[in-house]
C-alpha cells in the first residue's frame, strides 16, 4: 500500500515485457477483460458499446498496461487515480494460459510500481471470495494488508 511495503517479484525472463496500451482498440480490450475475468463474474463491462470503452480509456486518471509473453497477451491491469491521491489497481489478472507460471507475481509488482510512479499515496485493490485462489495471497505477499472486510449475497 506505501512504497516500502512493496516486496517486488521480478522475472529474468526477456520473453516477458509490460507495454501500456495507448489507443487500445475496443475489442482488444474487450477480448482482454473476458479472457481474464470470466472464470471471476467479471460482467459489469461486457456490454459495453466501442464509444464507451474507448471515453473510459481516454480518461486521464485510467491507465492500460498489458504483460506479453513471447509477444502474445498474457494479463493485464488497470489502474485508476482517485482525486484523494490514491490509485486503484482496479483490473488485474492473468489469461488462464498463463496462470501457474509466476508471471502474477511480477504483473503485480510492476503494477504497484507504475502506480507509484503516477504519485499516489497509497495504492489499494478490492477483491472478493470469486477470485482466483492464488490472488490473495499474492496480494499480501506483494505488501497489500486487509483494510476492510464485506459479505455480498446474491
Amino acid at each position: 500500500r506505501f512504497p516500502g511495503e512493496l516486496k517486488p517479484a521480478r522475472i529474468a525472463d526477456r520473453r516477458v515485457r509490460i507495454e501500456q496500451a495507448v489507443n487500445c482498440p475496443a475489442s482488444f480490450y474487450r477480448y482482454l477483460y473476458r479472457e481474464v475475468g470470466s472464470k471471476y463474474n467479471w460482467v459489469d463491462r461486457l456490454n459495453w458499446r466501442d464509444d464507451e470503452i474507448w471515453a473510459h480509456l481516454a480518461q486521464p486518471h485510467i491507465s492500460l498496461w498489458i504483460m506479453y509473453y513471447e509477444n502474445s497477451p498474457a494479463g493485464y491491469f488497470e489502474l485508476k487515480q482517485h482525486s484523494d491521491s490514491s490509485t486503484e489497481l482496479a483490473y488485474f489478472g492473468l489469461l488462464p494460459d498463463c496462470m501457474g507460471c509466476g508471471l502474477g507475481k511480477y504483473l503485480l509488482t510492476c503494477a504497484v510500481e507504475r502506480a507509484w510512479a503516477t504519485g499516489a499515496n497509497y495504492i489499494w485493490v478490492h477483491t472478493c471470495t470469486l477470485d482466483h485462489s492464488a490472488a490473495m495471497p499474492n496480494y499480501l505477499k506483494r505488501g497489500f494488508q486487509p483494510f476492510k472486510r464485506e459479505k455480498y449475497f446474491s
